[in-house]
């Protein structure tokens, strides 16, 4: 207890704060400077390395992943009276988006170790009305896509990956952003690869592809680096009422020499959660399950759940610890449809999906970024261990 208290710490650790290198704040100066900030040249640069580095054939970036979700249910004609199942242990842009189309998110229960959407529960949720399967890797840890695909063809049903968290995922043999339909991700600042805010679409088909990139730019038919480049004006029509999605060429800048050292950042990562795995071994807490074999886990978030009887700390005064020793935690997730405007639209009940609620009551994350120092980790270890003891 002594040696935690010592190494109080004098700057609060940030939660999800990223690892940024001088080649990224040199490419944005250097975007700044060309006079190209917009949608153009990096952006199709950072195109083109995430179809190198998944094996996807089209990558669309976009200003977010709720972007990316939304326009992948609407190239797939999802709609007003459309129902898309997925899992409510997740953020809320998922149903967001869902709810953005005009289809009702559809809720499947999730398994109390892997937290994810259980595939024995999704043909239950199953009527005429679904359009789709939406499956969220949680945490970084993949989803049972197999399962999941097979019930899709089954019922030919479309599948949209929420691989916000996920974007270093592999499965048995495929890179996430090679299976499903659709796959979204998120490049928000606390992710694995970040442009502070952003996201993209991957995709096997060509058409999807070309309407992603239409909806996202207003529903023009010419994005903006064709319409004033080099090779002249490029006149214009707006070919039906589209968002404004768009990524930019500086948060692209940020994107590529992230993504030019992914690998390094989820070895780094890869080491914190071996360190957290070990050390918090025979605590009175229930610490992250083993990897489903011959599947990759992208490290994301490291997720603990507490037990207030085991622990004698409830998880919400464990949260208020650490921030009383200026670490910074999150919680992932309230289940989603226990948020008061999903209660009030869709008249969902505390107890209807009693795996994801007994998860939300626990859940607590740590720390957990390649930034982090040999001394930040060790802080987190302390402080994890001080509070249990000091009861």
């Amino acid at each position: 207890m002594q040696q935690a208290l010592k190494r109080l710490r004098q700057e609060f650790l940030v939660f999800g704060s990223p690892l940024i290198g001088e080649e990224e704040i040199a490419e944005v100066t250097m975007t700044l400077r060309s006079g190209w900030i917009g949608t153009g040249p990096r952006v199709r640069q950072f195109e083109e390395m995430m179809k190198q580095y998944t094996g996807a054939q089209h990558a669309v970036a976009v200003s977010s992943c709720t972007a990316a979700l939304h326009l992948s249910l609407l190239v797939l004609g999802i709609g007003p009276g459309d129902e898309v199942i997925t899992t409510p242990m997740t953020f809320a842009a998922t149903a967001n988006a869902v709810i953005h189309a005009g289809a009702k998110p559809v809720f499947v229960d999730v398994n109390r170790e892997t937290m994810l959407m259980e595939p024995n529960g999704i043909e239950a949720a199953i009527t005429p009305r679904t359009k789709a399967i939406l499956p969220v890797h949680l945490t970084g840890r993949l989803c049972a896509m197999d399962e999941i695909l097979t019930i899709a063809r089954r019922y030919n049903l479309f599948v949209i990956e929420d691989a916000a968290h996920c974007i270093e995922g592999r499965y048995h043999g495929r890179s996430v952003g090679t299976i499903g339909d659709l796959t979204c991700f998120s490049f928000y600042v606390t992710k694995n690869l970040t442009t502070a805010e952003g996201g993209m679409v991957l995709t096997k088909n060509s058409e999807w592809a070309k309407r992603l990139r239409v909806l996202a730019l207003h529903g023009m038919d010419a994005h903006a680096h064709q319409r004033f480049g080099e090779s002249g004006y490029r006149h214009y029509e707006v070919t039906e009422p589209g968002y404004k999605y768009n990524m930019t060429d500086i948060q692209a800048s940020l994107g590529i020499h992230q993504l030019k050292r992914i690998e390094a950042s989820w070895e780094r990562r890869n080491t914190i959660w071996n360190e957290y795995q070990n050390a918090f071994s025979g605590l009175p807490l229930c610490r992250p399950v083993d990897d489903e074999p011959g599947t990759r886990h992208a490290k994301h978030l490291y997720t603990i759940l507490v037990h207030e009887k085991e622990c004698a700390r409830s998880r919400d005064q464990l949260l208020e610890y650490f921030t009383s020793h200026r670490i910074g935690v999150g919680v992932h997730y309230t289940p989603v449809h226990l948020h008061p405007y999903y209660r009030k639209t869709f008249g969902f009940r505390e107890g209807e999906y009693p795996n994801a609620e007994w998860i939300g009551q626990r859940t607590m994350s740590l720390p957990f970024s390649a930034k982090l120092s040999d001394e930040d980790v060790e802080d987190v270890i302390l402080v994890l261990r001080q509070a249990l003891e000091d009861k």
